[in-house]
């Protein structure tokens, strides 16, 4: 009981260490613009960090993490120590490179961590190899996406203040074909329903019990509504469904995918919703939702457009410091989701390998709340030597450009949020700098700078596997 409180603790620290490590990703911009002081930009920062909390609730970065070892191939006492282990040696490459002002990747750390550990233990095969290669692509991918994201983002701001209407249009045009896509090709409209007791296990059966505050639950599942799993029903057998919709209210009844436990694919029949009118039915209903939601992002951005183009070089210098307050709230948000998330995936996999919990979705609420607050508090403390590094060495920022660059950054999170993939919000905000500053020139780039940070990047899942492996050999000869 002792050592599992000693892991959770340690992982609260790393999650601290995370937050005033990383407080630069999401503040440097912004203090080199001078839109707020320092000491304003780490408590705005810090608040937006804890908002995530209540923003995403499928905690997909979390499980990944948790999935880094197979710890059914390790005895409990031993996944303990892994977990210990890889916790400690991310901590340590955290503080090094803190100290020496380098913006290191503490997902990488904590994931190379991990999974160095679980190296020394039982060999390669505990390790989840796609978890870790994913993890390792991104890398490259998430400061590059990132870097594209605000090269498109920065051209669209000088598009708007163009005379001309053609390059205006292009620019709405081309942007909304860049929503089209991530709308249609990034499926999230899956609900884990594994909590949920059913009355058989396959074919037709009612839902038996929906646990409180689970996803299920909040997608509108409820006790005594009726399933029909997809593998149990043949392709040419549409009768089955069909008489299922025909005793039902037809207004109230969906056919909606999500994921079970056990299964590949379910398909609820019916699925009721908690709309009472058909307006909000048809609006609020998942696949519909999307598609008002693109319509209107489109709109948005159109009118946003043609208003840039009415103002002045000094109201619109005005207004990007504005935007720029929500544009870094909306990366520290991003920020909170995905850094806390991984720690989450730590707790978790440590509480299953103790036996507190069986699987990941009886993580406790707890878990979540003190995560986010600690990465909140630990961005308080802020991170003076990186910011440095982050706001002015790489290239020089204004308030047009921060939001640019933060925009982008906050995208890119999401986005990767939405995908269960773990990144670097430190890689994904120093891409998208660069994406704004090759918009002057690709020289306005300090590549010099660039290809350090490069190397600290690569080296970080390495270094910080290596460093787990010595502390877990350490660790045997106590535990």
């Amino acid at each position: 009981m002792t050592f599992i409180i000693i892991i959770i603790a340690l992982a609260l620290i790393f999650d601290y260490i995370n937050g005033f490590h990383d407080a630069a990703n999401s503040i440097a911009t912004i203090v080199s613009t001078k839109v707020l002081t320092p000491f304003q930009a780490v408590v705005w920062a810090a608040i937006f960090n804890f908002v995530a909390f209540f923003i995403f609730k499928d905690h997909g970065v979390a499980d990944t993490v948790s999935k880094t070892v197979h710890s059914d191939e390790l005895g409990k006492e031993v996944m303990l120590i892994v977990v210990f282990s890889g916790l400690i040696a991310a901590i340590m490459w955290n503080l090094l490179t803190w100290w020496f002002g380098i913006p290191s990747s503490s997902s990488h750390t904590l994931i190379g961590g991990f999974a160095g550990a679980g190296i020394a233990a039982g060999g390669i095969g505990v390790v989840n190899s796609e978890v870790v290669l994913r993890t390792a692509a991104f890398i490259f991918l998430a400061p590059l996406v990132g870097m594209l994201m605000a090269f498109i983002i920065s051209l669209w701001f000088l598009f708007s203040f163009r005379k001309d209407i053609l390059p205006r249009l292009v620019s709405i045009v081309f942007i909304g074909g860049i929503l089209f896509f991530l709308f249609t090709t990034i499926k999230t409209s899956r609900t884990d329903i594994s909590g949920m007791k059913l009355m058989e296990e396959k074919g037709l059966v009612q839902i038996a019990d929906v646990p409180n505050n689970s996803p299920a639950q909040q997608m509108g599942f409820k006790k005594g509504d009726t399933l029909l799993t997809a593998n149990d029903l043949p392709v040419t057998d549409k009768k089955v469904l069909d008489d299922v919709f025909k005793s039902t209210d037809k207004d109230n009844a969906f056919t909606y995918t999500v994921i079970r436990k056990g299964d590949t694919v379910t398909k609820t029949a019916p699925y009721i919703t908690n709309y009472s009118s058909r307006f909000n039915q048809v609006v609020f209903f998942g696949e519909n939702f999307k598609w008002f939601l693109l319509g209107f992002m489109i709109l948005i951005m159109a009118v946003f457009t043609f208003w840039l183009n009415t103002l002045n070089a000094f109201r619109s210098n005005l207004w990007f410091k504005r935007l720029q307050l929500v544009s870094s709230a909306a990366f520290s948000i991003g920020h909170g989701g995905n850094d806390a998330q991984k720690v989450m995936g730590i707790i978790t996999a440590a509480l299953i390998a103790n036996g507190t919990i069986t699987s990941f979705e009886q993580m406790p609420t707890w878990v979540p709340l003190a995560c986010y607050t600690a990465i909140g508090l630990g961005t308080m403390s802020g991170g003076w030597k990186i910011v440095k590094t982050m706001g002015t060495r790489i290239t020089k920022v204004t308030p047009f450009e921060g939001v640019a660059a933060e925009t982008a950054g906050a995208i890119t999170l999401f986005v990767t949020e939405a995908l269960r993939i773990p990144v670097s919000t430190t890689h994904t905000i120093t891409g998208a700098i660069m994406g704004v500053g090759a918009t002057k020139r690709l020289s306005a780039v300090r590549w010099g700078v660039t290809i350090n940070l490069l190397w600290a990047w690569i080296l970080t899942i390495p270094i910080s596997a290596l460093l787990a492996m010595g502390i877990f050999y350490l660790a045997r000869l106590f535990f």
